[in-house]
């Protein structure tokens, strides 16, 4: 990837590097028109200053950025301890930036990682309904992206993942086969977020397979992704005759066993619940949830060792690597 450089400009608007550089840093001394022209120049082909030391020779900052949806849980911290792993090793630095599952804040991240130069991208989506312009603009300038995590329906990438909609269908199974009928699903705000639509396909599946009839009114579309949204969630199926909750993360499922436990519900005996993401949380509430463990560590690895791959020798592959998980059931579906 080459950056666009002040000797760039200044060989399309034949003028000299050095007024160029003084345009760029506001000189009085030079005239307002060129100035502006300068400006508008700059803008146009994509320049950014560069606030790191940068090895222009190479066209490199050995830097890459890492965008996570959230910081809330230890979800992501996993993952970018694998990354580091990988990038210390190589000698690359690397620029975290959390989006906070708002695509607003997403977008401006992005901005930060193209004005930084960063050398690629690691970056999981807040919504894949979002920013797709951005992260298209990520590929055109010819910078190298990887996903993991939640999957991009849009973007040709390549992605880092676990196999959502299996393992979300041996969950919801194993509900099933421990007695329950009513299993109600708490998920994110409409399938926003890819994953969500692969483990509702996972949690339909099981249910078309045990010839349970699919019920609407028992599948709830959580406004956020905290624990009191998971609880709020909760409570829209206070009046359903439900038996169990698959919700979409652990966040989730923790707020609404929370919320059932403080009415009076007994967890697992009434209620089962499960969740997914298996972050170390899930081990220490009560009752342990069970869960689904993706291997975070390694997605984290394997996302940085893609993306240096593709630094070191761009390619036009987006190879789609599946890392493994765990379902580990415990005392929130174990009678």
């Amino acid at each position: 990837m080459k950056y666009v450089t002040i000797k760039d400009i200044a060989r399309k608007l034949t003028v000299s590097v050095s007024t160029v550089s003084r345009a760029l840093n506001n000189d009085m001394n030079i005239r307002q028109e060129t100035r502006d022209r300068i400006i508008a120049a700059a803008k146009e082909m994509g320049y950014f200053k560069n606030p790191v030391a940068m090895n222009l020779k190479s066209g490199r900052t050995h830097t890459i950025g890492v965008i996570v949806p959230e910081m809330s849980t230890p979800y992501a911290a996993k993952v970018i301890d694998g990354i580091q792993n990988v990038c210390y090793k190589d000698n690359y630095k690397v620029i975290i930036a959390s989006s906070a599952e708002d695509p607003e804040r997403e977008r401006e991240n992005i901005d930060i990682m193209l004005q930084f130069m960063v050398d690629g991208i690691i970056a999981c989506r807040c919504d894949d309904s979002m920013n797709t312009d951005m992260f298209r603009k990520i590929k055109d300038s010819g910078i190298p992206l990887v996903f993991y995590d939640r999957l991009s329906s849009s973007i040709c990438a390549p992605q880092v993942s676990i196999d959502d909609k299996t393992l979300a269908f041996f969950l919801v199974e194993h509900l099933i086969r421990s007695g329950r009928r009513n299993i109600a699903h708490i998920t994110e705000d409409h399938h926003k977020i890819y994953n969500a639509a692969l483990r509702f396909e996972g949690y339909y599946e099981a249910l078309k397979q045990y010839n349970i009839p699919y019920n609407p009114d028992i599948v709830v579309h959580a406004e956020g992704m905290t624990y009191s949204d998971g609880a709020s969630a909760a409570d829209k199926l206070l009046s359903k005759p439900i038996d169990a909750v698959f919700a979409f993360t652990d966040t989730l499922a923790i707020g609404a066993m929370n919320r059932l436990r403080s009415i009076g519900r007994r967890i697992p005996d009434d209620i089962a619940i499960a969740g997914f993401s298996g972050t170390e949380i899930s081990n220490i509430v009560y009752p342990k949830l069970t869960t689904v463990e993706p291997h975070q560590f390694e997605m984290g690895r394997t996302a940085a060792n893609l993306l240096i791959q593709h630094i070191l020798s761009p390619s036009d592959a987006n190879e789609n690597v599946i890392v493994e998980a765990d379902t580990v059931y415990r005392d929130s579906s174990e009678i």
